[in-house]
């Protein structure tokens, strides 16, 4: 990696973590230029504008958070412990792990409306892939004969998402971690409900 490369990265790393908490197009580029000890000129050598480094930076905490979900789930064994680890990667968010500021995907989804398509589009996507990733072991969970055949893969996904981001939201309005706890603790009982006889040991 070139040096220029290597600065450009950095400059995106360290914003990252400030951007997700602060918001990725409210956090004035002075606060970013105090945040990575750079001055504007030095910044834009490397970024067209805030934007492109917001969308930037909001693409790095994304793929941190996807590469942590894929961490948690490649060693385990069934799906119902596929879905626990996704649950635990959550609770980590709240605690500002691996990012800052908690769940890219809800912070953007708030903060993004049509003044900003842009960042819209960029979280549709991480959601969608979000989404795909959890019905995508859901499936294969039921083709293996892990969970019971009856779930409707989407409306599962659906409520699961919905359920966590909604208490996260909740978690972050109250600086309360009793949402999220209660939700996950739902989330869990529910997925006992769902492994069959033959995932049981």
């Amino acid at each position: 990696m070139r040096k220029g490369e290597r600065t450009k990265q950095m400059i995106i790393e360290k914003a990252s973590g400030l951007l997700n908490t602060e918001g990725y197009m409210s956090t004035s580029i002075t606060t970013i230029m105090e945040k990575i000890g750079m001055e504007k000129g030095g910044i834009y050598n490397h970024f067209k504008s805030k934007a492109e480094l917001s969308l930037d930076a909001f693409s790095y905490s994304i793929n941190t958070m996807f590469m942590t979900f894929q961490k948690a789930i490649e060693n385990q064994n069934n799906t119902i412990e596929k879905l626990n680890a996704i649950l635990d990667v959550f609770l980590l968010l709240v605690e500002g792990k691996p990012i800052p500021g908690g769940c890219p995907i809800l912070n953007a989804a708030i903060e993004s409306d049509d003044a900003h398509p842009d960042l819209r589009e960029a979280t549709v996507r991480a959601m969608n892939d979000l989404y795909s990733m959890i019905v995508r072991i859901v499936r294969n969970g039921i083709k293996n004969g892990e969970i019971i055949p009856t779930i409707d893969s989407e409306t599962f996904t659906t409520i699961f998402i919905s359920t966590i981001e909604g208490s996260l939201m909740m978690t972050k309005l109250y600086y309360d971690t009793i949402y999220i706890n209660r939700s996950i603790g739902f989330l869990r009982d529910y997925l006992t409900k769902l492994e069959t006889t033959n995932n049981i040991d």
